[in-house]
């Protein structure tokens, strides 16, 4: 039960959006709801003015402009799930949207909502980050676009400015032979990652690898790229011990969490596994 008052606006365009957002300090976007709602029942988000962006029906769009595959804010996990074009090309996408929650929440919940939300166990930050997509966004001072590396600051935490909405997300179609895929470890009851690892790979006609890209949720307080086991992979043939070598160092660098559902040391064993099936998986496909 929501017992704090306050005032609800349902715009049906951005720039009414972006004004009504503008009115108050305490104003807070509404989209999918599966994050907010909650926080309101329990009493540990209370706006002023809720704006409902969910009559925008531009900001549900998934389309294919100038080399990217651009998907709207508001376009729920299931769409994306379903969706051919992400499906052929941006596969880790799809497996991340798939894996979220239940049908109900896939149902409802948006790309849009999660990360401006940011929550450390989402699953789509990690496609994100592993296909280095733009996170559009919309304010009082215009458009900016944030690249998803500089987008995660932390915790619940972004690069968003509290008047500015995500509109969309750019995912680059990535080129030649590539791959990608989606290896998670889920919480047995809210679904939520305890490590998630997205892997976008590329060969060259020799079949090394060109270029791998390796995005983790779940296990700290923030998504990150795996920077350190993308160099140890690339310029290899991604064989099995070299999969293995780059995989161990998934974690290097990284305070990983440690709390009731996992302590840190399992997830960084966690995040090892998981970076190897990812990789294992992208290799696979880009080879075709």
């Amino acid at each position: 039960m929501i017992t704090h008052p306050f005032t609800y606006e349902a715009p049906a365009t951005i720039d009414d959006a972006v004004k009504a957002l503008g009115r108050s300090r305490e104003t807070k976007i509404l989209a999918g709801g599966h994050s907010l709602i909650p926080l309101m029942k329990l009493g540990l988000a209370e706006p002023e003015v809720l704006v409902d962006i969910g009559r925008i029906t531009a900001l549900r769009d998934i389309r294919s402009e100038d080399g990217a595959i651009v998907v709207g804010a508001l376009a729920t996990h299931r769409s994306i799930a379903d969706d051919s074009k992400i499906a052929a090309t941006l596969r880790a996408l799809a497996e991340a949207a798939a894996s979220v929650g239940d049908l109900q929440v896939r149902s409802r919940g948006t790309i849009g909502g999660s990360l401006a939300h940011a929550d450390p166990a989402a699953d789509e930050p990690a496609p994100t980050l592993a296909f280095d997509a733009t996170i559009r966004v919309i304010g009082p001072k215009g458009r900016r676009d944030i690249p998803a590396r500089e987008y995660f600051k932390g915790t619940f935490e972004t690069a968003l400015a509290p008047n500015e909405i995500v509109v969309e997300i750019r995912f680059p179609a990535p080129a030649g032979r590539s791959g990608s895929a989606y290896a998670k470890f889920a919480h047995p009851a809210s679904g939520f990652a305890i490590v998630g690892v997205a892997a976008v790979v590329g060969l060259k006609a020799d079949g090394t690898v060109e270029r791998a890209a390796i995005g983790v949720t779940g296990a700290a307080a923030g998504p990150f790229r795996a920077t350190a086991a993308e160099r140890a992979l690339v310029g290899t043939r991604a064989d099995a011990s070299a999969v293995d070598a780059a995989a161990a160092k998934a974690a290097d660098g990284v305070t990983m969490l440690s709390d009731l559902t996992a302590s840190s040391e399992f997830r960084k064993q966690l995040v090892t596994v998981h970076a190897r099936r990812a990789v294992e998986r992208a290799v696979e496909r880009a080879r075709g």
